[in-house]
């Protein structure tokens, strides 16, 4: 089973990435094959409650690729980790089957909960460079998570999040409007606004007052 899920990573990484000449040249060289590698037998011995052995290759795994993928995760086939370094994925993280995932990802916990408390992604997943994904919800097959964005929220199927906190910018193939940046109003210039009708209102008064007070004096 360990090895029929590399090949299927092998060849992964030889369709999806452009720079990959040979099967041979990513089993040597890819780090990020190397950190699923580790990971494919570090979650055996997990599986078999081997747990500080398991801990202990993942660990070295770390060492040795930059890439730290807790042995208690789930990872289905066809994983791309591309450039790899600083990738975290949590012990309770679920990722279906070819997602592609760039340097700099987590996928994590917020610390506030116990038993499940990192995400799921689903099928043919693409989180961007840099791209924080905390907590225990799940990302739907075929989104994509945009390069730096921090999502905090269930992500749709099929749809792109982007920002931080990220919000969901495509969904099935349209554009969702988040923001109109052109028509959206200046709050400080609407305050200003305000400020002056309650000066102008204010002098109003006052000249009410004063011809109120002069028509006294006559």
């Amino acid at each position: 089973m360990i090895f029929r899920n590399l090949w299927t990573d092998l060849t992964a990484i030889k369709e999806r990435d452009p720079a990959a000449r040979s099967r041979l040249e990513i089993f040597l060289l890819y780090s990020g094959f190397h950190a699923v590698l580790w990971y494919r037998f570090s979650h055996f011995l997990f599986r078999h409650r081997l747990f500080f052995l398991a801990r202990f290759v993942s660990q070295l795994a770390r060492f040795l690729t930059g890439v730290e993928i807790h042995p208690g995760a789930k990872i289905g086939r066809g994983l791309l980790i591309d450039h790899g370094s600083g990738v975290v994925i949590g012990e309770t993280a679920v990722i279906g089957d070819n997602c592609t995932i760039y340097q700099g990802v987590t996928l994590g916990g917020t610390g506030k909960e116990k038993g499940k408390r990192h995400p799921t992604l689903g099928n043919n997943v693409m989180v961007g460079s840099g791209a924080k994904i905390l907590g225990p919800f799940t990302v739907g097959d075929n989104a994509r998570i945009a390069a730096g964005a921090v999502v905090l929220d269930t992500v749709p199927p099929d749809s792109t999040a982007v920002g931080v906190p990220a919000r969901i910018a495509r969904r099935d193939g349209q554009r969702v409007d988040i923001l109109d940046q052109v028509h959206v109003s200046d709050p400080l210039a609407q305050e200003l606004i305000r400020l002056k009708r309650r000066v102008a209102e204010l002098e109003r008064l006052l000249d009410t007052q004063e011809k109120e007070s002069q028509d006294e004096d006559l």
